[in-house]
């Protein structure tokens, strides 16, 4: 077993929100008997939905509003359950109201379940067994004890999620070193190329989630001696991964020789080295040691490539000084990571107050709701969808044969039903298996008799479904499974445990949630025009701060440059998306794929000029640089607006591609820096009209409806 420090934060914050609920339910029932406790409980465990890793105040915010949200469902199902037509239309509002908090964010979308399973907590509760304001007001006190538990744990747990999510945001930052390494390790011809691609692919996903994570907690913190020290260390991460995505570019032109593989294999070598250091900065900032020293020297990296078979008239021997420079300047980052958490002391650029900027918001404007009054919101159409079903399961179940427990097929139609068709499809086979393995565990449960050990049971199955929901689900759906079922069972024992019924309900309801996928979809389609002019707009936004060499306002180019990364992985996501809906209906995925991949490498040209600026501001501080940048920034002005007269530019930009290795210029970078400058614009130019270009053919596409098939 683990040691505790070593646990992760999504199965510590299971035991946390275990061990508060079964001190509800201790305490509940010591006072109030055994049957308040389990009406208790259904309040505690809806509010705890929103307990996740988080500081005290937007801890206190999510589960008082999943709280609420599960005490006003729970009234209203109290208040219907005599009139079945009354109720159908009720459990419709519910999710209507629960599916319409997604306007506010991914914030909401723990929030937004709290109700649906209030109301199928309540829906649980045998007629007439207790009067409605008995049930409110327990699931009352349920949520309001807890809420007070949760406010308590986040207090006390503040500085370990903080690390934790400051050591998550090195992990996934020394993943996606690995998943460069493989990258480029690997043939393009091999099996496995397209496994790497995937592997970069989610590695880069989870790393943007854990560095956003990572500034929630760390740009909010206080401001202290230790609060510095992660500042500085997230700073460095976050520079780290604009440098690994540069340190792709012009790779492509050592080839497919022997030469050529002899080099990407020594990068590669070099960027796992990097990341294994990484890993051990992450390891030392989780176990509260001082990190081990580390030798990323230049001259180490230089040894590495000192025998390179490139002889001196081959172009590419041009491009290693560059391609080491840009390894040097990464490892000196994990270096300072490393002296950071040793207790070096490193300046920080930007303010407390400049640094809240970065986090992510919080909070529950009506703006928000307000601009979803339309029916052509993804929000609006979902909810449409979600009442639409949930009415419709709990009219179904009153008809089927086994009519006594609807609230279960309620549930199975709600915990699939999802936003858009991918996860729906993703959430149906996850669940059907969840229930089956919960089914045969509760099976074997039943013989026991003692109350003790199915309480433990049902607090263990708390921790688990609320640990792994967004890592294995078909666990989560297994012990959620577990624990619906005992929690009916002690609510209503004469019911019994029903098992065949339940898995009957589980499939009827997958069917139905992918069924009711088709009712008011929300295409991924229908967001692309304004998906792509945001990336446009980010990307230009960021090119134009980059280019400009006066007292540039560094919180402003920062901010850009995230909202240049967020636009980009908005489209990605999309295009995931996409991929599982019908095919007349999917994005066209070659134009959008060369989007997004244009677009990266656009970012990544920007941040090497950016570097480039910065460590050698010296040498370019001239008129003639001041020059180079003014008109490539016009360039970038006219063809990420789409301006007239800029596809003739960019006509005439292709006939001579700057990504040529024959082009490399001649003088060595740390002895001239401005030819690679020089190029290093060109080559910006060259990847903003291939982005416009790309962006144009994807809006033709989807506007024509020709969908993903592919041009010759």
């Amino acid at each position: 077993m683990r040691p505790l420090h070593r646990l992760p934060d999504f199965v510590l914050n299971g035991i946390a929100v275990a061990s508060g609920i079964g001190l509800i339910q201790f305490m509940v029932g010591l006072q109030a008997g055994p049957h308040a406790a389990q009406l208790a409980l259904s309040g505690a465990v809806c509010a705890s939905l929103a307990d996740l890793p988080n500081t005290p105040p937007r801890t206190a915010q999510r589960v008082s509003a999943a709280a609420a949200l599960g005490v006003v469902a729970a009234l209203v199902v109290g208040l219907l359950k005599p009139y079945p037509l009354a109720l159908g239309l009720g459990i419709a509002a519910i999710a209507f109201v629960a599916m319409m908090t997604m306007a506010w964010g991914a914030r909401a979308g723990a929030v937004s379940f709290a109700p649906i399973l209030s109301l199928v907590f309540s829906m649980a509760v045998p007629a007439g067994a207790v009067r409605w304001f008995e049930l409110a007001g327990w699931h009352a006190l349920g949520g309001i004890a807890y809420l007070g538990w949760s406010l308590l744990a986040s207090a006390v747990l503040r500085r370990r999620w903080r690390t934790l999510a400051l050591e998550g945001a090195l992990r996934a930052a020394a993943r996606l070193l690995d998943a460069r390494a493989d990258r480029l390790a690997a043939r393009p011809t091999e099996p496995g190329d397209s496994t790497a691609l995937q592997a970069w692919i989610k590695s880069e996903a989870e790393l943007a989630e854990r560095l956003q994570s990572a500034r929630d907690f760390v740009f909010a913190a206080r401001d202290s001696e230790r609060t510095r020290r992660d500042t500085a260390v997230l700073l460095r991460a976050i520079e780290l991964r604009d440098a690994l995505l540069a340190s792709g570019l012009d790779l492509d032109l050592f080839g497919d020789d022997a030469a050529g593989r002899w080099a990407l294999q020594r990068i590669a070598q070099a960027l796992r080295h990097i990341g294994q250091a990484l890993d051990g900065a992450a390891d030392a900032l989780r176990d509260g040691v001082p990190a081990a020293p580390v030798d990323l020297r230049r001259s180490a990296l230089d040894a590495l490539f000192a025998d390179a078979p490139l002889p001196s008239d081959d172009a590419r021997a041009r491009l290693l000084p560059a391609v080491v420079g840009r390894l040097a300047g990464m490892a000196g980052d994990v270096e300072r990571i490393h002296a950071a958490l040793r207790g070096a002391q490193e300046p920080v650029a930007l303010t407390r107050a400049e640094l809240q900027r970065f986090v992510a918001p919080e909070g529950w404007p009506l703006a928000a709701l307000r601009a979803q009054a339309s029916l052509q919101s993804p929000v609006l159409r979902h909810a449409l969808r979600a009442a639409l079903a949930l009415g419709s399961a709990y009219f179904l179940a009153r008809a089927l044969p086994w009519a006594s427990h609807p609230h279960w097929l309620v549930l199975s139609v709600a915990v699939v039903l999802r936003g858009n068709l991918e996860q729906t499809l993703s959430r149906r086979n996850a669940r059907v298996l969840g229930t089956l393995l919960g089914c045969v565990a509760v099976l074997l449960l039943a013989r026991l008799s003692s109350h003790t050990a199915l309480s433990a049971v049902f607090l263990a199955s708390v921790a688990t479904a609320h640990s792994y929901v967004l890592k294995r689900y078909w666990l989560t759906a297994t012990a959620a499974t577990v624990m619906a079922l005992l929690q009916a069972h002690s609510v209503d024992p004469a019911g019994g445990f029903a098992i065949a019924e339940r898995v009957a309900d589980t499939v009827l309801g997958a069917a139905l949630a992918w069924a009711f996928s088709f009712v008011l979809p929300s295409w991924e389609r229908r967001s692309l025009p304004r998906a792509i002019a945001t990336a446009l707009k980010a990307m230009r936004d960021y090119a134009v701060l980059t280019m400009d060499l006066r007292a540039v306002d560094a919180l402003e180019q920062r901010l850009a440059r995230r909202r240049a990364y967020d636009a980009l992985a908005t489209l990605a996501i999309a295009l995931q998306r996409s991929a599982a809906e019908p095919k007349a209906r999917q994005l066209p995925i070659q134009d959008v794929a060369a989007l997004i991949d244009h677009g990266q490498r656009l970012m990544a040209h920007l941040s090497m000029v950016r570097f480039t600026l910065a460590r050698r501001s010296a040498e370019l501080a001239g008129p003639a640089v001041a020059e180079l940048l003014l008109q490539a920034r016009r360039t970038l002005e006219a063809r990420l607006s789409g301006a007239p007269g800029a596809a003739g530019d960019i006509a005439a930009d292709d006939a001579a591609d700057p990504a040529d290795a024959a082009l490399l210029p001649t003088q060595d970078p740390a002895a001239d820096v401005l030819p690679w400058l020089a190029r290093r614009l060109r080559l910006v130019a060259h990847d903003a009209g291939r982005v416009q270009r790309a962006a144009a053919r994807a809006l033709a596409q989807a506007a024509d409806g020709a969908g993903p098939a592919a041009r010759p």
